[in-house]
């Protein structure tokens, strides 16, 4: 760390406390703990567990071995502020006038979108909170507050008792110490304290700030979000942390990536080390996944370059309909009542879907509190028995911003249904369709061998689109 003091003077400024923890003890029968951590830009491919030969993340990797790890899942769109606004609300985000990244007033308008989440509806914190736990959240929030906009709801209004973000938020929060231009204009919004810390200590903020309340909320059940932003670009790890990753890296920018991923992986580890100490992991459901693909700016593919991160073997990256762009990594831990070292490679599931599955596997009713979710519970997969799910997963993106690689370039619709997977623009143009089953990479484009299953599809997508995606005016 370049600057220690900075480091341990938002510690104390946030009131964090780093000290380790004893053993807490847990009323019998108390409704089990929940923790989300959910990363940002994250490939599919990028952990060890997923396929990642170059380097290994032995801390993702035992939630994988302690828990199921399920390898059809998707995020709700191929961009942030959409997906965490699927999570929080499970619904689709466009119902919530969320199509893509929430940014400027100007940028927000430009897409017909609102400036905010708002506050009414189905809230996943509000309802846990309402059932007794205490709700925190710690990391990137990006749905509303930022840029030119601080007249917006504070994540506290939204049912989480403690808030601590990044740029993207109002409310307290930590900026980049280096001249980072949204972390200055987040600055002259004021509205919560602010510290500046180098980008590469911000996780291990978050980390401490989740343990410290949880040990300050020990008598009741818990329920945390963590979303940590080291492996979204650009990337700031220490020279010294570089270096080791250059021998198996293809140039620079991969070798950073590496590092930042790698020190994700050590946070995530001393979390679940902090929940051990303290006596809680057997009583804590442990959730992780990622909110889209990984990056694909344009500068990266400079030279016959390649972006870093990885989708696997997908096709498509950030800002792309195609798999690479929306399939995402899903590990679920929750040790003596779920089948540990176990594998999911049938259930079709998204992020909207973890609303109602964290309700059900705490009890919480959402039945008569939110009939009209989007999202269908998990828990039965969660506990070892694969679903099949009845009905299509949709998702719509106006391709703003566009792929770095133009072979990315999709379609602004696309659905999955069991095996199929379809895309068309909202005019009827372009179709293409895949068996997933068969072209797990989409590589070939089958739509004029199908045309009667084309139609069959181009219809419901349009259906669902004309109900589902509402614009500001």
């Amino acid at each position: 760390m370049k600057n220690p003091m900075i480091f341990w003077c938002a510690i104390c400024f946030f009131g964090v406390s780093s000290c380790k923890e004893s053993p807490i003890e847990k009323s019998e029968g108390q409704k089990p703990n929940v923790v989300f951590i959910f990363i940002d830009d994250l490939g599919y491919g990028d952990l060890s567990c997923y396929g990642n030969d170059k380097i290994v993340t032995p801390n993702f990797d035992a939630l994988a071995k302690n828990g199921i790890k399920f390898t059809q899942f998707y995020s709700n769109a191929p961009v942030c502020s959409p997906s965490r606004v699927a999570f929080i609300t499970g619904q689709y985000p466009f119902r919530r006038r969320i199509h893509g990244v929430v940014g400027s007033t100007k940028n927000n308008k430009a897409r017909r979108q609102a400036n905010f989440l708002d506050t009414i509806g189905p809230l996943l914190p509000k309802m846990l909170k309402n059932n007794g736990y205490a709700t925190a959240h710690f990391g990137k929030w990006h749905m509303g507050g930022g840029r030119d906009i601080g007249n917006v709801p504070y994540p506290t209004d939204y049912g989480y008792d403690q808030s601590l973000v990044g740029f993207e938020g109002i409310g307290d929060r930590i900026l980049d110490l280096e001249d980072h231009a949204l972390s200055n204009r987040s600055a002259k919004l004021g509205k919560g304290r602010i510290a500046r810390i180098p980008k590469r200590d911000i996780t291990r903020i978050y980390v401490d700030s989740a343990l410290s309340f949880i040990k300050r909320n020990k008598d009741r059940p818990f329920y945390v979000n963590i979303f940590p932003g080291d492996v979204h670009d650009p990337f700031k790890p220490t020279e010294s942390e570089i270096e080791g990753f250059r021998p198996i890296a293809r140039d620079e920018e991969e070798a950073k990536f590496f590092a930042v991923l790698k020190e994700t992986d050590k946070q995530v580890g001393r979390f679940v080390q902090g929940l051990e100490s303290m006596g809680l992991i057997d009583d804590t459901i442990i959730i992780m996944s990622s909110d889209n693909g990984p990056t694909d700016w344009p500068r990266y593919y400079k030279h016959n370059g390649q972006p870093p991160s990885s989708q696997g073997n997908l096709r498509g990256r950030k800002w792309s309909l195609y798999e690479g762009g929306i399939r995402v990594p899903l590990l679920v831990q929750w040790k003596g009542n779920i089948p540990e070292n176990s594998v999911d490679s049938t259930t079709v599931g998204a992020v909207m879907d973890l609303f109602p599955t964290i309700l059900n596997l705490t009890d919480s009713n959402f039945k008569e509190v939110a009939p009209n979710l989007d999202g269908i519970p998990l828990d039965g997969a969660i506990y070892g028995t694969s679903q099949s799910r009845k009905e299509p997963i949709f998702w719509y993106f106006p391709n703003q911003p566009v792929p770095g690689n133009p072979e990315f370039m999709t379609p602004k619709l696309a659905m999955r249904y069991a095996d199929w997977k379809f895309l068309v623009n909202e005019d009827g143009t372009g179709a293409e369709l895949y068996n997933l089953r068969h072209d797990p990479k989409e590589s070939s484009n089958i739509a004029q061998d199908h045309m009667e299953r084309v139609e069959i599809f181009t219809k419901e997508i349009l259906d669902w689109y004309g109900q589902t995606v509402v614009f500001v005016n």
